[in-house]
């Protein structure tokens, strides 16, 4: 696994042995960036259930400003975020994800995130549905995008949000939302 294009890339990443995480794969991770195009540039990034960090690492490496990275266990993103010099542009918050949303939002400190980007463990698809269809909407910038990677037999759907793009990449169902009425991704 690998950061593929930017500043970083070719960098390799590193996903802890025995860790219960599964990175969005290299091919998934070009497909999607390759959709985002110049979104990306200059870009507020949440990452949800981060895991690695390879999606928040990927676009601070294409030159998004920051990157919020959230997670249970932060350790496996941790370990990339300082190897790779992003300490600076990344926050790293250990949380369970619903709660620290829900957080957010009543706090009213949603700052506006360009990209959203949400790879929860496909068998917590029916658990995190609801949260995610809540709060998203709240938490993007005017024109921003959520990007959801999900189980291809069951793929997370977010009734709150406009989906502009549906790809699916062998088990991994990949769908960009956004609030605006325009169809580009």
């Amino acid at each position: 696994m690998r950061v593929i294009a930017g500043e970083l890339g070719g960098q390799s990443l590193v996903a802890p042995r025995g860790w219960k995480v599964r990175p969005t794969s290299d091919r998934v991770r070009e497909a999607i960036f390759s959709a985002l195009g110049d979104r990306v540039a200059g870009a507020r990034v949440l990452d949800l259930y981060s895991g690695t960090g390879a999606l928040a690492i990927e676009a601070l490496s294409r030159g998004a400003e920051t990157a919020v990275l959230v997670d249970r266990d932060t350790r496996p993103a941790l370990g990339n975020v300082e190897r790779l010099g992003l300490a600076a542009r990344a926050e790293l918050v250990r949380a369970d994800v619903g709660r620290w949303l829900e957080a957010l939002v009543e706090e009213a400190k949603a700052p506006g995130f360009d990209l959203v980007f949400v790879d929860a463990p496909y068998r917590l698809a029916d658990r995190v549905e609801h949260d995610l269809d809540t709060h998203l909407p709240q938490l993007l910038a005017r024109d921003g995008r959520a990007i959801i990677e999900s189980g291809a037999g069951k793929p997370l759907r977010i009734s709150s949000l406009e989906r502009l793009r549906q790809r699916r990449y062998g088990a991994a169902d990949v769908s960009i939302y956004g609030s605006s009425g325009r169809s580009a991704a």
